[in-house]
C-alpha cells in the first residue's frame, strides 16, 4: 500500500469527500476553492466552519495549499497524487474522441511514422494538450557496425542492419581512443552481435563484460554501458520523438512565470537526443501512467503532468508510447482514457501490419 492511499484509508468520510470536492472543484476552474462554496454543495448540513478546520487539517497533512491569502485551496502534488491513485473515477472516451482518434488510422498508409505524426496531431486536438509519440524502435538484426572518429571528443558508429538499413548515432569516446583501438573494438562487437537486435545486443555484451571484464577493451565497455551511444538526430531516427500542439499547452497556462517553465521545458525535449527515456517511464507496467510535477525529472521544472502509455507490437514488446503533456490541472479522468485508446489502437496497427 503507498503513502497517499495508507493516509486516504486513515481519513474519514467528511475528510475524504471534503477533499475531492476541492480537487474536483480545482480542476474544473482552476481556482481555488473555499468553504463558502463547499458548504452549498453538501448534501448534509454542513456549517462553513466545520468545512474550514476539516481543510486546515488537509492542510496539515499536506494535501491542500493556499496559494493566497485568501481562504480558498488548492490541492498539492501530495494531494493530487493522492487523488489520481484512489479518488479518480476513469471511465470510457467519448465516443467523438474516438472516432477523431480513429480516423488518423484509416488510411492505406505504409509509412509508420507518418501514422503516428497524425495520431500525434489527432492526440493533441481531442485533449487541447500537448502530445507525445515516441515511434517505435528498429528490431531488425544486426549485420555488422563500424567506429568513425570525428575528433577529439566525438565519434560516429555506423550499424548496418540484416535488412540492408543504416543508422548512424553520435558517441563520446573514452579519452585517449585512436582509430586502431575503435577499429578493435568494432571487430570485438561484430563477432558476438551478428543476427542480434538492438534490444539484445546490450544483455549479449554485458554477458561477456562480466566473463572477461580484464580482457574487454574500454571503448567496447563504455558503449555498451552508456546504451550503445546516442541518436544522431531525431529527425533522421526510426526512433524519434513527435511533440505536437505546444501552443495548445501554452496557451492554457495564465502566468508569465508558468509559460517561460514551459517554454524552458520544451526547448529541452526539442534538444533532447536521449529521447529513450519516455520508455524507460513506461516500463513498470502496462497500461497508463501519470506523473505529476516533479515526480518525473524531464518535467520538474516546468510544474506539468505527464500522462503516458506504453504500446507494444504483436510480440508484446514495448515499442513505443504515447503520451500528453499538460499543467498539473489536468482533466485526468477524460485523459487518461483517450491515452489508453490511443496506444491500444497503436499497437494494434503495429500488430496488424508485422501479419500482412
Amino acid at each position: 500500500m503507498t503513502e497517499t492511499q495508507k493516509m486516504l484509508n486513515d481519513m474519514n468520510d467528511r475528510s475524504r469527500e471534503v477533499f475531492r470536492r476541492v480537487v474536483e472543484g480545482y480542476l474544473d476552474s482552476g481556482d481555488p476553492v473555499g468553504s463558502r462554496t463547499l458548504t452549498r454543495e453538501f448534501s448534509e448540513k454542513v456549517s462553513a466552519a466545520t468545512i474550514r478546520n476539516v481543510m486546515q487539517d488537509l492542510e496539515f497533512m499536506g494535501l491542500l495549499g493556499s496559494p493566497h491569502i485568501s481562504a480558498g485551496r488548492v490541492p498539492t502534488q501530495l494531494g493530487l497524487r493522492m487523488f489520481v491513485d484512489g479518488l479518480l473515477e476513469v471511465g470510457v472516451p467519448d465516443e467523438s474522441d474516438r472516432e477523431k482518434i480513429d480516423a488518423t488510422l484509416g488510411s492505406n498508409e505504409t509509412d509508420v511514422s507518418g501514422i503516428l505524426d497524425r495520431v500525434g496531431s489527432a492526440l493533441s486536438g481531442v485533449t487541447h494538450g500537448a502530445s507525445l509519440v515516441l515511434t517505435p524502435k528498429r528490431e531488425a538484426p544486426i549485420k555488422h557496425l563500424d567506429f568513425v572518429p570525428l575528433g577529439p571528443e566525438q565519434a560516429l558508429v555506423v550499424i548496418v542492419f540484416a535488412d540492408g538499413h543504416v543508422e548512424n548515432r553520435l558517441f563520446q569516446p573514452p579519452p585517449g581512443q585512436t582509430q586502431s583501438s575503435m577499429r578493435e573494438a568494432a571487430n570485438f562487437l561484430n563477432a558476438m552481435i551478428e543476427g542480434h537486435t538492438l534490444s539484445e545486443v546490450k544483455t549479449v555484451v554485458q554477458h561477456e563484460i562480466e566473463n572477461r571484464r580484464q580482457e574487454i577493451d574500454t571503448l567496447s565497455q563504455a558503449l555498451v554501458q552508456s546504451g550503445l551511444a546516442s541518436w544522431e538526430g531525431a529527425g533522421d531516427s526510426p526512433e524519434r520523438l513527435i511533440v505536437r500542439g505546444r501552443a495548445n499547452l501554452l496557451d492554457e497556462t495564465a502566468e508569465a512565470g508558468d509559460l517561460d517553465l514551459i517554454r524552458s521545458l520544451f526547448d529541452d525535449l526539442e534538444r533532447k537526443r536521449d529521447i529513450a527515456e519516455f520508455l524507460n517511464l513506461t516500463q513498470a507496467g502496462d497500461g497508463v501512467r501519470i506523473f505529476i510535477g516533479s515526480e518525473n525529472k524531464l518535467f520538474s521544472l516546468s510544474g506539468s503532468s505527464l500522462v503516458v502509455s506504453p504500446y507494444m507490437n504483436a510480440d508484446r514488446k514495448i515499442v513505443g508510447a504515447v503520451g500528453v503533456i499538460g499543467p498539473t490541472r489536468l482533466n485526468y479522468a477524460r485523459i487518461v482514457p483517450i491515452v489508453d485508446y490511443t496506444a491500444q489502437l497503436v499497437g494494434r496497427m503495429l500488430s496488424d501490419r508485422s501479419e500482412r
